[in-house]
């Protein structure tokens, strides 16, 4: 197979396709994901080529999907559960935390959980509350699981494949309202850098703009926005938010000095937080201004009509990369 065209969530689709294909123990659960083939229409066509055994349409209850996973690992699958909406996993929290985090450690590495939590993840799609959630800082302060963020066609596809093969549980942040943002996919070509490692999306000698999922893309157009002020920005795509890639960030800030994280979750509390105090601990010399942070505000995620107000957009980012530079 050559190289293709398709949009993100296409190319998480052809992820589930072929390690459907290439191990029989990979199976699918969620909500209307079988005969409906999913809200976001990720997993439209695998129930028609796999059946209602491995493409399962499951009860509105997410701590009953995430717990009948962790049963399915212990009897040899490798269950992938979706998450309808982002703000609808909180019902499984519990399961994720006190099972699915702690099975390995606690039966000291007897017992594997090889299980994929599928969750749509951000805002910008015009949805009602609870639809619009970025959870990410609540999933990476809890240890024993493993966080993906995808941001091209090209990660979608192979951080799907990747997860799946894990045998540590994987959250996959989707950035859906990035779904049908297209690029190139080479599904004959692994790629030579780890999931678990940041990418270098931009080189850049003034500041690092540092991002991940829907972040991205608006990190890069920031990015071209500020070369036309003579302003040169570092783009980075964190990519995996547990483990992070500290080592890629901090060769970057060493270089540049100063570090703006943009994210769409809260700041308060955010893991922007923990990724400016690492990169403080770790580059404190070659720090000249305080890691300045770009995210959305403390308060419960707004009605559609106000979301472009919460959001981080170009003249915040900007603006932040202004305060940077201004010291």
């Amino acid at each position: 197979m050559s190289t293709t065209t398709l949009p993100i969530a296409k190319a998480i689709t052809a992820g589930l396709r072929d390690a459907m294909r290439a191990d029989e123990k990979v199976m699918l659960m969620g909500e209307d994901i079988g005969v409906l083939g999913g809200v976001f229409r990720v997993t439209d066509g695998l129930h028609a080529e796999f059946g209602s055994q491995r493409v399962v349409d499951t009860p509105l209850a997410e701590a009953g999907i995430v717990g009948t996973a962790v049963g399915l690992c212990f009897r040899g699958y490798r269950p992938v559960v979706e998450i309808q909406f982002d703000g609808f996993v909180f019902p499984a929290f519990n399961q994720i935390t006190t099972q699915v985090a702690k099975m390995h450690y606690r039966t000291g590495g007897r017992v594997s959980l090889p299980l994929v939590i599928r969750i749509p993840h951000g805002g910008g799609i015009g949805a009602v509350e609870h639809h619009s959630e970025s959870p990410e800082a609540l999933f990476a302060h809890t240890a024993g699981l493993r966080i993906l963020a995808p941001a091209t066609a090209q990660d979608a596809y192979w951080m799907t494949r990747q997860a799946i093969e894990c045998d540590d549980p994987v959250i996959m942040l989707e950035p859906k309202r990035r779904y049908w943002v297209k690029g190139d996919v080479d599904p004959d070509q692994r790629p030579d850098l780890s999931p678990w490692n940041a990418q270098v999306r931009r080189s850049g000698r003034d500041a690092t703009l540092l991002a991940w999922g829907p972040s991205v893309q608006l990190a890069l157009e920031s990015a071209e926005e500020a070369a036309a002020d003579g302003v040169d920005l570092e783009v980075i795509d964190a990519r995996s938010l547990a483990p992070l890639d500290i080592p890629t960030i901090s060769d970057s800030v060493r270089r540049t000095g100063r570090l703006v994280i943009v994210h769409e979750a809260p700041v308060s509390g955010g893991l922007s937080a923990e990724i400016a105090a690492r990169i403080t601990e770790e580059c404190f010399y070659h720090l000249e201004s305080p890691v300045i942070r770009v995210g959305g505000y403390h308060t419960p995620y707004p009605p559609a009509r106000v979301e472009d107000a919460y959001l981080p957009d170009l003249d915040r980012v900007l603006d932040g990369v202004d305060r940077a530079l201004a010291h």
